[in-house]
């Protein structure tokens, strides 16, 4: 069988195709951070970072300090829309950190939740002699 010419344009598209395929879209969103390290439910360690990309089973972020892999993580985010216009929010996400270097952490998502942050009920009375500040 004797070779075929495949043109080098082919070759460079083909090769583009493989490496950028993603199974989830990555979409670049640069948000405060917290995390906690975990060890058996004990907190190990805390930081601060901020995202570099979410996507919907992951999340790359920067790290204060280079993160081991294989380490269970917990991120609260800080989300930049509010609750009905009136309440902040942080979305909290728990995982395994899957990728480190001394920049960046890459999170696989377990499971997340959205959670109000100091949410006030509308209309709700606070105990005598308590503040509302």
């Amino acid at each position: 069988m004797s070779p075929v010419a495949v043109p080098v344009r082919m070759i460079e598209l083909l090769e583009l195709e493989v490496c950028e395929r993603r199974s989830h879209n990555r979409y670049p969103i640069r948000l405060e951070l917290e995390y906690k390290l975990l060890n058996q439910r004990r907190i190990e360690r805390l930081g601060n970072g901020w995202t570099v990309n979410v996507s919907s089973n992951g999340i790359l972020f920067h790290a204060d300090d280079t993160l081991p892999t294989r380490t269970s993580i917990k991120l609260a985010i800080k989300w930049p829309i509010l609750l009905d216009g009136e309440s902040a929010l942080k979305l909290h996400v728990g995982g395994t950190i899957i990728r480190s270097d001394a920049k960046k952490a890459a999170v696989e998502i377990a499971y997340y939740e959205f959670r109000t942050v100091g949410a006030r009920l509308k209309g709700a009375t606070l105990p005598r002699g308590t503040n509302r500040t």
